[in-house]
């Protein structure tokens, strides 16, 4: 049985909607109660969070690059929780223009999809009783999604927590938290997000202080009565193709961007990963059929790769015969060279012609769609996949053959193609900055 959920959501990015995950899947622990999380949206680094904080691994779900029948089978690993909570991405109806394969992006199609009430992260520093106008108009937005209340962050003092209930109450809005300012419990960023929860050296400290934080300034009784669902039945999870039956998989904190979804459905397909740490001078297991490296912060890492020779020549023996297949970070350490942040350039594997910049950064966002005119590991030339790009690289050249016809969620041509290369042995190389999300037009 599928239990009832939340959608833990925000007007906007930078609320504390990630704090207040953290703090509910820790506090709700520590009482027993076994909390599913789930993370809308494509976003690599929060479901480790939720994952580290909860003891259950977190799923990424998307209404652009997924069908409702995806979503629904990755929705029943909550099956035998408690409880299920959700967080949302950047503000709850922010997507894209034009809907994909079964809304526009926005965390609140998942809300509506699933039943799942929303609670609202209110950032109400520098307002008083104006906030519920805010909280009112979210509340009336769409009639499919409902308010179960919210959450009030960065309250200054029990005067201004006063004011901003009494505007509360005259919206006919429950107040389900109260959270003070506290700037310890914000979380270090860089520029891709939340610096990866493999590196925080104090995760378990900070899930502990924010779990009592949380317990102590949120009605936890209340925010779980608040929890409904519209599906409590366990669906078919669609099946997933792995690229091979025995995959090297590149795993550190370099190449750590890599969609659990995608790892759960290829071994229930039957596939078996091999992980290996390219930061460790590991080069893939001789036996696997492909070698896939993820994407990740090659660029902070750049000086380590570039000196590890063992993974490097390793790599080019495995990709002589095999086929190996890169995404962002991934695609740029396949390439010829990466020129740090300092404009130092470092060597990367060479089985690629691509070179790429962190000097003169170039940032790259969207939802993308592809049609590959050469097959890669699990997908034949001429599918259609769907996916994201997040990076700051800019391309200085991309001189192999294009991998794709890549165009953004407007249906307008993306220039990144990714590219690939055949090699002498019968192997195949393979990248683009396209993270694959799901298979689909």
């Amino acid at each position: 049985m599928i239990p009832s959920g939340l959608m833990i959501s925000a007007p906007a990015s930078g609320t504390g909607k990630t704090t207040l995950m953290l703090g509910l899947l820790a506090a709700f622990r520590a009482q027993g109660v076994t909390v599913q999380p789930f993370k809308s949206g494509p976003d690599y680094i929060d479901p480790a969070f939720h994952t580290a904080a909860s003891g259950r691994a977190s799923f990424n779900i998307d209404s652009w690059s997924m069908e409702a029948a995806r979503i629904e089978g990755l929705v029943g690993n909550a099956d035998g929780a408690d409880l299920i909570l959700a967080e949302g991405s950047m503000g709850l109806f922010d997507g894209v223009a034009i809907k994909g394969a079964s809304g526009n992006g926005a965390s609140a199609d998942i809300a509506a999809h699933m039943g799942w009430p929303v609670v609202l992260v209110l950032d109400v520093s520098g307002a008083a009783q104006s906030v519920a106008a805010t909280a009112l108009g979210f509340k009336l937005m769409r009639p499919d999604v409902t308010l179960a209340g919210v959450v009030l962050n960065r309250v200054a003092s029990p005067r201004h927590e006063a004011l901003v209930r009494v505007g509360m109450e005259q919206a006919g809005v429950a107040v389900l938290g109260v959270l003070p300012r506290r700037s310890e419990m914000e979380l270090p960023e860089r520029h891709l997000g939340l610096v990866q929860a493999g590196e925080q050296e104090n995760l378990d400290q900070i899930l502990t202080d924010a779990a009592a934080f949380v317990a102590e300034h949120v009605d936890l009784d209340a925010l779980r009565a608040a929890a409904r669902g519209a599906h409590d039945q366990v669906a078919e999870p669609m099946k997933i193709i792995p690229p091979g039956q025995r995959i090297a998989l590149a795993q550190d904190n370099a190449f750590a961007f890599v969609y659990p979804h995608l790892l759960a459905g290829w071994r229930a397909a039957g596939a078996e990963i091999i992980p290996f740490s390219p930061l460790k001078d590991e080069a893939p297991d001789n036996s696997a059929d492909i070698c896939w490296l993820p994407g990740g912060y090659p660029e902070l890492h750049a000086g380590k790769l570039a000196a590890a020779t063992m993974f490097r020549d390793g790599l080019r023996d495995f990709a002589e015969t095999r086929h190996v297949h890169g995404e962002c970070g991934g695609y740029m350490a396949l390439g010829a060279g990466l020129v740090d942040k300092e404009g130092v350039r470092h060597e990367m594997a060479g089985l690629l012609g691509l070179e790429t910049s962190f000097a003169k950064r170039k940032f790259h966002l969207g939802y993308r769609r592809a049609t590959l005119n050469a097959a890669i590991p699990g997908a034949d030339a001429g599918a259609q996949l769907r996916g994201h790009e997040f990076h700051y690289a800019s391309i200085l050249e991309e001189p192999d053959t294009p991998l794709a016809q890549i165009t953004d969620s407007n249906g307008l041509t993306v220039p990144e193609t990714g590219t690939y290369r055949r090699m002498d042995g019968g192997g195949q190389v393979s990248g683009t900055f396209f993270h694959l999300i799901a298979e689909g037009a």
